[in-house]
């Protein structure tokens, strides 16, 4: 697509030499660590989630992503004092906000790779799931996995969200399934 004034005056503006560039100040304040990105304003809101964010508590840390790239919205812990958790122990830790979210939509929360590696830490039960009806403040269950006592300070990033769609069933019983080669093969039937 062509670069134009008019598909991207979301984030750029003329200068006076007829070159485009960053809006001084843009409606959406872009995070510091973002690269810089050109997004043509029919494009703009196209597949994106609104959440609403309410703070429980006044000096939380809400969700952000590390980079422009970045899947996840970092999470963080929102703890008065330092946590520890011993091994093979699960602990829920405050994030100090709640939720609002169309229904269409599922919260995921995720491990962050860094955390599991380093300290063994994860997310209890691999993922959490955040219905859209939630009102209350959240909570991540963190399981310690490794064999040493791991600490988490506060506004330590604990967790990752990603907002994805979700698909409504319709459940209708039958009798019969259309069968196919793999059949009724579970656990290891396709190899190792």
């Amino acid at each position: 697509m062509e670069m134009t004034k008019e598909n991207t005056k979301f984030y750029m503006h003329k200068n006076e030499k007829g070159k485009y560039v960053k809006n001084t100040k843009p409606y959406h304040k872009p995070h510091p660590r973002d690269d810089f990105e050109i997004i043509p304003r029919e494009d703009r809101d196209k597949e994106t989630a609104i959440v609403k964010f309410k703070k429980i508590v006044a000096d939380c840390q809400l969700p952000e992503r590390g980079t422009l790239g970045s899947a996840g919205y970092d999470i963080f812990a929102n703890l008065n004092e330092a946590v520890t958790i011993q091994p093979h122990e699960t602990v829920k830790i405050s994030t100090g906000f709640a939720t609002s979210f169309n229904n269409r939509y599922v919260g995921l929360v995720y491990s962050r790779s860094g955390l599991a590696t380093k300290k063994g830490l994860v997310v209890c039960q691999g993922t959490a799931v955040i219905d859209s009806d939630y009102r209350g403040e959240w909570f991540i269950p963190i399981y310690n996995q490794s064999t040493e006592p791991q600490t988490i300070q506060p506004n330590d990033r604990i967790a990752q969200l990603i907002i994805q769609p979700t698909m409504r069933i319709r459940a209708i019983e039958v009798n019969d399934l259309e069968n196919t080669k793999r059949g009724k093969g579970g656990f290891g039937s396709t190899g190792e």
